[in-house]
């Protein structure tokens, strides 16, 4: 099955941020925030693109939903960090309507007559290795389930939430349901419904869906930056360090190292 996965890489979206701002104008100045691009770019570097590059599967595309606006110099610093990595597709795009977008830009990268697998990424997570491998046969082993029904969701809900920084990674193990990340949603030919049309925290309200919790399959990154992370009165969350075990679990299901981590972040502090 054509599979698709789907970032927004600061894209300046009307919507689609838990913090709105005044004008469209604001978002931009916002997003594009020196110190904030930093720390997106830092994660994206060690903790989003080194499981993606290794997949099991590679017959994936990824797509990076970009701004039109973005500046030159994080651009060409994007395209650099992706340049090894034949599946991501940048797409700039002008500023619209959060959802609309999203669905278009996913559906121009479709077969429209074959079925579809799809899935959605934050710049600052992280899944296994394994996810598109095993994303495509869940997908096989629910054929059944897939031919009734024009949209049915995929969630593994097994893995860390994890905070890198110039010493290493914090983290600790956890089970969230519907969290975004391992998460995705395969769509019947035809359907131009997406994975991006529906919040991630509420698929099982609009189709059926199938969980998984008995692999590790994905990284939350927890930073300052985080959209969820900018209202008031949102608590410090304290992560302690991993262990050595746990970052050889990171090495081998998620291509992440605590050498890179820590000459990244070094470097750019």
């Amino acid at each position: 099955m054509q599979t698709i996965g789907f970032c927004r890489f600061s894209y300046p979206a009307e919507g689609g941020f838990q913090v709105e701002h005044e004008t469209l104008r604001d978002r931009i100045s916002y997003l594009y925030q020196p110190t904030r691009m930093e720390e997106r770019f830092r994660h994206f570097e060690t903790i989003c693109l080194p499981g993606l590059k290794a997949q099991t599967d590679p017959d994936f595309i990824f797509a990076l939903l970009v701004g039109d606006s973005m500046p030159d110099v994080y651009l060409e610093r994007l395209m650099i960090l992706v340049e090894d990595f034949p599946q991501a597709v940048v797409i700039p795009h002008a500023p619209g309507p959060h959802r609309k977008v999203c669905q278009n830009v996913i559906n121009s990268l479709r077969i429209m007559e074959e079925p579809c697998l799809q899935f959605r990424h934050d710049d600052d997570d992280a899944v296994s290795i394994h996810f598109v491998e095993r994303l495509k046969q869940a997908a096989c082993d629910c054929g059944p389930l897939l031919a009734k029904n024009r949209l049915v969701g995929f969630d593994w809900n097994r893995g860390f939430v994890a905070r890198p920084d110039t010493v290493g990674i914090c983290g600790e193990e956890t089970v969230h349901p519907y969290w975004g990340v391992a998460q995705a949603v395969a769509v019947q030919p035809g359907v131009r419904q997406t994975v991006m049309n529906f919040g991630h925290q509420r698929i099982n309200q609009f189709m059926p869906t199938v969980t998984f919790t008995d692999e590790i399959m994905y990284v939350r990154g927890h930073n300052d930056h985080n959209d969820s992370r900018q209202k008031k009165h949102v608590k410090p969350v304290v992560l302690p360090r991993l262990d050595a075990d746990q970052l050889k679990l990171f090495q081998n299901v998620f291509g992440i190292t605590c050498d890179h981590v820590k000459n990244v972040f070094s470097s750019l502090a």
